[in-house]
């Protein structure tokens, strides 16, 4: 790959993101030699639902014009699901490609027992790379460690999680190793903040070396507090879960069938908290045009991977439920936008996870993990949507709390197959033997027909797992 330079050029470009004003200016090339290895950018939503990329209209305007342009390099992933869908496990997936049950963090309670010696930024720093994370690290963080930086980033602005009360104001963040408070001005709007430091980050990495930054804005996290201008912004509809009033659960474990069902003011309730985190996301979706802007300020967009997605999805009345750590596609599932420079832009229908992410960056950036990686690159397809697709059953598992059960299961492209206890489910959502279901509302595991497909799918859970064969 050939790195375009801008040597003399200067270029200003501002940016409106609820109070953001990015004046970015190239700067002198300071020569890269035969250091050609692409710029890589993971930008990670906090509990973004499923249903807001692609929307109409638009709740992410500029972002879904760019995945939807036939003209640009974005590759959309329909089928994109998380192995645990919770904030903390999530984010340490994607660090290490490996299954919460072997990080050994399971919940946000659970984020200090992330081995930091050997992740992601650490294969990709030792290479060379300059990295940075900007925003939200793993829950609990610092962990009571004093402000320490974790080994393998060379730019940290990490944001504390105290409370729901701090998410969007009254915030603090460990800057390089000290504590900075933010207040409830404008100004002090998170997103607002993250993406200045964000740009900072991306205008003044060296040029003679690649650069990895890992954006990780708490929104549009409740309590869904939009940007400065922009609540009430959303005026289209919002969804109502799919006969979210008399969604049948007879076919699913006891903590789905006790919860009561939805009422009408449920559901008015959920609809309008569904908009404000409509209206939160416009911030998020004017931080990833300011990043993107920065990129080619840089003449880097021909150099650089821009990888889109959220952290775990959430269920505003779905099944009854309300939240996340469910195993339905709710939850389970992510928008997910690859932006490949070169490529032609189109859609993957393949299956990928977020245990895919750290060995598809660890190949594009030519680094060998240092973990036992669970995923699988898919760094190929990216360029190549005609080459073969690999492991298209993907492992997903929650350890369980008092609310919501344990219970594992797998995806493939086609099937949803989920144990809680000695209770299964087997969804068919596409329809391949009987109608289609992709909103899962009809169990068919005591289906004979498909006696086969759960046999085959609970011998691949068990070995994903690591179980023996009953």
């Amino acid at each position: 790959m050939t790195r375009r330079r801008w040597v003399t050029t200067a270029a200003a470009l501002a940016v409106a993101s609820g109070g953001i004003v990015a004046l970015i200016v190239t700067r002198p090339d300071a020569g890269r030699g035969t250091d050609h290895r692409p710029n890589i950018i993971v930008i990670l939503t906090d509990d973004q639902s499923l249903e807001t990329l692609p929307h109409d209209p638009p709740v992410m305007p500029w972002l879904q014009s760019q995945i939807q342009d036939p003209a640009g390099h974005w590759r959309w992933f329909p089928n994109a699901v998380f192995n645990t869908p919770l904030c903390c496990p999530s984010r340490a997936t994607i660090l290490t490609g490996q299954y919460s049950h072997h990080t050994g963090v399971v919940n946000n309670d659970t984020g200090h027992l992330l081995d930091e010696s050997t992740t992601l930024p650490v294969w990709l720093h030792d290479a060379g790379y300059t990295t940075g994370l900007i925003g939200k690290y793993l829950n609990l963080y610092p962990f009571n460690r004093g402000n320490y930086v974790p080994p393998g980033w060379d730019r940290w602005f990490a944001k504390l999680n105290e409370s729901g009360a701090t998410t969007y104001y009254g915030y603090k963040v460990i800057d390089q190793g000290s504590l900075r408070t933010y207040g409830q001005a404008p100004a002090d709007y998170v997103t607002t903040v993250l993406t200045q430091q964000a740009v900072d980050f991306v205008r003044t990495a060296p040029a003679s070396k690649p650069f990895f930054l890992y954006f990780t804005p708490p929104a549009p996290h409740g309590p869904w507090v939009p940007a400065p201008g922009d609540t009430g912004a959303y005026q289209g509809p919002a969804l109502v879960p799919p006969v979210a009033d008399t969604a049948p659960v007879s076919g699913m474990p006891a903590w789905v069938q006790n919860l009561p069902a939805l009422t009408p003011t449920d559901i008015a309730t959920l609809q309008a908290e569904r908009r404000q985190q409509y209206d939160t996301l416009l911030g998020v979706d004017r931080s990833v045009q300011a990043i993107v802007a920065a990129v080619a300020a840089r003449g880097d967009l021909s150099d650089t991977y821009i990888f889109f997605l959220t952290d775990n999805g959430y269920s505003f009345g779905e099944h009854r439920i309300v939240g996340k750590r469910c195993p339905y596609e709710e939850c389970i599932r992510t928008p997910f936008a690859v932006y490949v420079p070169g490529a032609a832009a189109g859609t993957n229908p393949q299956l990928v996870s977020n245990v895919d992410l750290a060995p598809t960056i660890a190949a594009l950036a030519g680094v060998t993990p240092g973990l036992p990686e669970d995923g699988s690159s898919f760094a190929r397809n990216l360029t190549d949507p005609g080459a073969p697709v690999r492991h298209q059953t993907k492992l997903i598992e929650w350890a369980g709390e008092p609310t919501v059960p344990p219970w594992r299961g797998v995806r493939t492209p086609d099937f949803a197959y989920i144990r809680t206890g000695t209770i299964a489910e087997l969804y068919d959502l596409t329809g391949q033997l009987g109608p289609a279901d992709p909103h899962e509302l009809h169990n068919v595991v005591a289906d004979p027909a498909y006696a086969k497909v759960r046999l085959r799918l609970e011998a691949r859970l068990r070995a994903l797992r690591g179980l023996p064969s009953p």
